[in-house]
């Protein structure tokens, strides 16, 4: 039996301010994107795990950081970078922005919490760290 996990899906509002971040910052391939920009699909040009982007009009952004009775998060990315401020200057120029709260145990000069145009956070950190 054959089982690969070949995409994730994000829920957003609107897809194509999503597909335009990810795209920016991760160099993915926009290869199609959905009337009125309800969905997109992503591919890294290099192979693996493509995304797909979902819009629903009924989405609403989790609370960051977590709070009790509040929308959460369930996942986040993780993503390796090899220069951290170079990393962040790039996700705010493609439509993302810097959590106003970064968790106070982790250094900042290696770890940074962003958030993309939906309101997901996402790490940025240093590779080797």
């Amino acid at each position: 039996m054959g089982i690969e996990l070949v995409g994730i899906a994000i829920d957003c509002e609107w897809a194509e301010p999503m597909a335009r971040f990810y795209e920016g910052l991760l160099g993915f391939e926009i290869r199609d994107l959905g009337p009125r920009g309800r969905w997109a699909q992503l591919f890294n040009p290099d192979g693996g795990v493509h995304l797909n982007i979902q819009g629903d009009a009924r989405y609403r952004p989790p609370v960051w950081p977590e709070e009790p009775g509040e929308l959460t998060k369930m996942l986040h990315f993780e993503v390796q970078v090899d220069d951290l401020e170079a990393a962040v200057a790039l996700a705010i120029e493609v439509g993302g922005a810097e959590a106003p709260w970064q968790p106070p145990d982790r250094n900042r000069d290696r770890i940074r919490i962003m958030l993309d145009p939906a309101g997901h956070p996402l790490c940025l950190f240093l590779s080797g760290e």
